[in-house]
C-alpha cells in the first residue's frame, strides 16, 4: 500500500462491508472457544492499534507541514499490541522501532500516560516530549517499563539479556530493582535484524546461558514482515535459524490475527515467567507505508505481493474479529476508528506549535551529568573498608585490592568477563576475588564482548553496578557500538529517566616485548575518545590506579557515568623505574577515601625548560628521559594526563605555560591518537608557546622484535625534547 490515504480507505471499505455478527456477548467472555483473549481486552487492542495507525498517518502529515521529522511506520505491525496486552505493565520492554501498537497498548495499562501525545511530541522533536525530550523519536518511558531504543539494528538485544539476568541477580544480592523479581523481559526486533551479528551473538549468549541451567527470563519477539528495507528475507529462514536452538523455546503465530497473536504471546510469557527460561516468539506480520518517509515500495515489490499484504491488514483483522463476535457492528468499528483518528489529528495540530530544543546546553543536559562534589563524597564513603596493605604494590596488585575494597563498598557491584573468575584474569588482576565474594558477584562469561557489555548495560538498569572486563583493547572494537550506540546514549535518549552505570576495565596498550602481536598489543583509542560523555581513565602508577578506580565507581553510582578504565598491560607487574631493583615503579596503596577527580592531571618534577605531557607507558619512558636530560642540565617536568576524557585542560595549560615548551609523548598512533586532542586543547585555550609531539607509527603492532620499529621509544623522545629546546 503506497499511501496513508489508500490504507485508510481500504480499512473503511473492508470493515464497512463486513456482515454483522451475533448478539452482543459478555465482554469478559473469551472471543473464541479455547482462546485466552476476552472481548474487553480485544477492544483495548483495537483502540491501541487504531491509535498507532493514525499516529503513522499524522507523522506523514506533520512532515508535509514542515513540523515532523520521523516517519518509520508501525503500520502492519500493530499485532504487537496483542503482545503488550499479554504481558504485565511491569515487564521491562526493549522494543523494535515499529512498536507503536505495543506502546499504545502498554500505555492503556498505566494510568496517566497519553501515548498519542508522547509519540507526536517525539515526531516533532519537541522539548516537551516526556521520553527523550525531543532528542530522538523513541518508544520508551519509565512509567511504562519501556527502555528507549534508537533505530540501531538489534543493538538492544545484548542489553535485553543483561536486563533479564540482572533482575534475578539484583534480587539475590538484595539490591533495589525497578522491576519485580518475577518480571519477564521482552525484546522485539525485525526479521532482517535477526541476521545481524549483534542479534545472532545475543541470542547465542541467551541460549548458552540457559543451556547451563541459569535462569534467563527473556522473551525474544521477531516481527517478521519478510523484508529489510528493500531486501527480502528468505522464506522460512527465521524459523530454520531459531526454531531448534537448544535452550530456546520457539513459538510461531500469525501476528496479523489478534487471537492467534495474543494466545501465542500469553503462552510464551507464561512459559518464560514460570520456568525462567527464554522463548522466541515468531510473529508473521506485514509492512505498510514502505520502510520510512518517501520509500516507494512499488519500485522493488510486485503488485501481487503488495495486494497480499493488504489482505492481511491486522487492523482490519481485529475489527473483523470484533464484528464477527458481536462486540461491534461494522459501523461502530469504523466510527470507533474515526474517533481515534480525530483525536490524533487534533493532537498533531497542537503539537506543531511545540517548542524545539533551543541550545547546545539544553540538548546536552542529560548526556553525562557531572556532580564532582557528590562523586567525591561517594568515593570516600567506603573509607572504612579500604584494603589493608603491607608495603608498596604493583599496578596489578593495586587494581586487585581496589576491586576488593569496592566490592565491599558497593553491594550491587559485579566483576565479570572472560577468565576473571576462577583463573583470576590472564594477568592475575582479579585473583582471589571470586573466592572472597562468590560467583554471584565475580563470574566468568562466554567469549563474546558484545554480550559481556550487554550484560553490563542491562545490569545497570536493574540496580547493579557492573564492572565488566574486556580482556584486551583489540577485543573491544568489535563491540564498540555497545558503548557508543547503547551505553553512552542511554541518559541522552531518556532525558535521564534511565541510566546504565558501568566501569569497563580494559587491558590495553603495547610494550609487552612484542609478545602476542596486534591482538595483545593494541594502542588504538580513537574509537573511544570521540564518544560524547564517556569517561576514559588511563592510570599508569599503582596509587593512581586504585584512587582513579574509586572515582570511576563513585561516578557510575552517583551520576550513572559510563567509564572505560584503560590498564597498561606492560606496567601491571613492573617494579623498577630507572635501575634494576630500584623499586621505583612500586607505590603505597592510597589512603582510605583518597580519589582522583576526573579531569585532573599529576605532575612530576619542577623543571622550567620543558613540559612533557604523557600518559600510560609514556609516563615511565618520559620520567626516564627526564632523568637523562637532567644530567645534561635540562630541567623537564612531566605531566601525566591520567584522564583521556575529560582531558585535564586546566592542569595541562598551567604546566605548559610554566616552561613555554611542550612535548606531547603519545604511545598511541599519530593519526587519531591522544596527542591530537592535547595539541588542540592547548591551541584552543590560547597557549602561545612551542608544541611538538612524538607518537607511535600509524601501524598495527607486529609480533616479536619488529614491534619496536613502530612503537614510540625513549631515544625518539629524548631527541625530540632536545630538538624542541634548540628551536628557539
Amino acid at each position: 500500500m503506497s499511501t496513508a490515504t489508500e490504507l485508510d480507505r481500504h480499512f473503511r471499505e473492508a470493515v464497512g462491508g463486513l456482515p454483522g455478527g451475533p448478539a452482543r456477548p459478555d465482554p469478559a467472555a473469551p472471543v473464541r472457544a479455547g482462546s485466552q483473549l476476552d472481548g474487553a481486552t480485544l477492544l483495548a487492542i483495537f483502540d491501541a492499534q487504531a491509535e498507532s495507525r493514525h499516529l503513522d498517518f499524522a507523522a506523514r502529515w506533520m512532515q508535509q507541514q514542515g513540523g515532523g521529522y520521523y516517519t518509520i511506520s508501525s503500520a502492519g505491525h500493530e499485532g504487537n499490541a496483542a503482545l503488550a496486552a499479554a504481558l504485565r505493565p511491569t515487564d521491562p520492554a526493549l522494543l523494535h522501532y515499529r512498536s507503536g501498537g505495543f506502546y499504545c497498548a502498554r500505555a492503556r495499562q498505566v494510568p496517566g500516560v497519553d501515548p498519542v501525545r508522547d509519540v507526536l511530541l517525539g515526531v516533532a522533536a519537541s522539548a516537551d516530549e516526556p521520553i527523550a525530550g525531543g532528542r530522538h523519536k523513541v518508544f520508551g518511558r519509565a512509567e511504562l517499563a519501556i527502555v528507549p531504543q534508537t533505530s540501531t539494528i538489534a543493538s538492544h538485544l545484548p542489553r535485553a539479556l543483561g536486563v533479564a539476568l540482572g533482575i534475578g541477580r539484583s534480587a539475590k544480592l538484595e539490591v533495589a530493582c525497578p522491576w519485580p523479581r518475577d518480571a519477564v523481559t521482552v525484546a522485539s526486533f525485525g526479521d532482517a535484524s535477526a541476521s545481524h551479528s549483534t542479534a545472532v551473538g545475543a541470542i547465542n549468549a541467551t541460549c548458552h546461558t540457559a543451556y547451563q541451567g541459569i535462569p534467563v527470563p527473556l522473551l525474544l519477539v521477531c516481527e517478521d514482515n519478510g523484508i529489510g528495507i528493500s531486501v527480502p528475507t528468505p522464506p522460512g529462514w527465521v524459523a530454520a535459524s531459531f526454531g531448534t536452538r537448544p535452550g530456546l523455546h520457539y513459538l510461531a503465530a500469525d501476528g496479523c490475527d489478534p487471537i492467534a497473536a495474543y494466545d501465542a504471546a500469553a503462552r510464551a510469557a507464561s512459559l518464560v515467567r514460570s520456568r525462567r527460561q527464554p522463548a522466541f516468539l515468531h510473529l508473521s506480520v506485514v509492512r505498510f507505508l514502505g520502510h520510512a518517509g518517501s520509500d516507494a515500495e512499488a519500485a522493488y515489490r510486485a503488485p501481487a505481493d503488495l495486494a497480499a499484504d493488504l489482505a492481511r491488514d491486522p487492523l482490519v483483522a481485529t475489527a473483523a474479529t470484533l464484528v464477527g463476535s458481536g462486540l461491534l457492528t461494522p459501523a461502530e468499528a469504523v466510527a470507533r476508528y474515526d474517533a481515534v483518528g480525530e483525536r490524533v489529528r487534533e493532537a498533531a495540530e497542537q503539537t506543531l506549535s511545540g517548542r524545539p530544543l533551543a541550545s547546545a546546553a539544553e540538548v546536552m543536559a542529560p548526556l553525562a551529568p557531572r556532580h564532582p562534589e557528590r562523586v567525591a563524597e561517594r568515593a570516600t564513603a567506603g573509607a572504612d573498608r579500604a584494603a589493608a596493605t603491607e608495603g608498596p604494590v604493583t599496578l596489578a596488585q593495586a587494581v586487585n585490592r581496589a576491586l576488593g575494597e569496592l566490592l565491599d563498598t558497593f553491594p550491587g557491584m559485579c566483576v565479570f568477563g572472560e577468565d576473571v573468575g576462577r583463573k583470576g584474569g590472564v594477568y592475575g588482576v582479579t585473583k582471589g576475588l571470586q573466592q572472597r565474594f562468590g560467583p554471584a558477584r565475580v563470574f566468568d562469561t562466554l567469549l563474546d564482548e558484545q554480550s559481556i557489555l550487554g550484560v553490563a548495560l542491562g545490569g545497570g538498569l536493574t540496580g547493579l553496578l557492573p564492572v565488566p572486563e574486556i580482556q584486551y583493547l583489540a577485543y573491544l572494537h568489535n563491540a564498540a557500538d555497545q558503548i557508543r550506540g547503547e551505553a553512552a546514549t542511554q541518559q541522552f535518549f531518556s532525558a535521564g529517566q534511565f541510566r546504565n552505570p558501568m566501569v569497563v576495565r580494559v587491558a590495553g596498550y603495547a610494550y609487552q616485548k612484542g609478545f602476542g602481536g596486534h591482538f595483545h598489543n593494541d594502542n588504538a583509542v580513537g574509537a573511544l575518545r570521540d564518544i560524547p560523555g564517556l569517561v576514559i581513565a588511563s592510570p599508569a602508577r599503582p596509587d593512581d590506579a586504585a584512587a582513579m578506580l574509586r572515582t570511576c565507581l563513585a561516578a557510575a553510582a552517583e551520576d550513572g557515568s559510563v567509564c572505560v578504565f584503560l590498564e597498561p598491560i606492560a606496567l601491571y607487574h613492573t617494579r623498577d623505574l630507572h635501575d634494576d631493583g630500584d623499586g621505583g615503579w612500586l607505590a603505597g596503596y592510597p589512603e582510605p577515601g583518597a580519589h582522583v577527580p576526573a579531569g585532573r592531571a599529576r605532575s612530576y618534577g619542577d623543571g622550567t625548560d620543558l613540559t612533557m605531557v604523557t600518559f600510560g607507558n609514556g609516563l615511565r619512558m618520559s620520567l626516564r628521559v627526564a632523568r637523562r636530560l637532567a644530567v645534561g642540565g635540562i630541567g623537564a617536568r612531566v605531566v601525566d594526563l591520567r584522564w583521556l576524557a575529560p582531558l585535564p585542560v586546566d592542569d595541562l595549560l598551567r604546566e605548559a605555560r610554566l616552561t613555554g615548551r611542550v612535548l606531547v609523548v603519545d604511545e598511541t598512533r599519530r593519526t587519531g591518537g591522544v596527542s591530537e586532542g592535547v595539541v588542540a586543547a592547548l591551541t584552543d585555550a590560547g597557549y602561545a608557546g612551542l608544541i611538538a609531539r612524538v607518537t607511535s607509527k600509524d601501524s598495527f603492532v607486529p609480533l616479536g622484535p619488529a614491534a619496536n620499529t613502530v612503537l614510540l621509544d625513549e631515544p625518539t623522545i629524548e631527541k625530540a625534547a632536545i630538538g624542541l629546546l634548540d628551536a628557539r
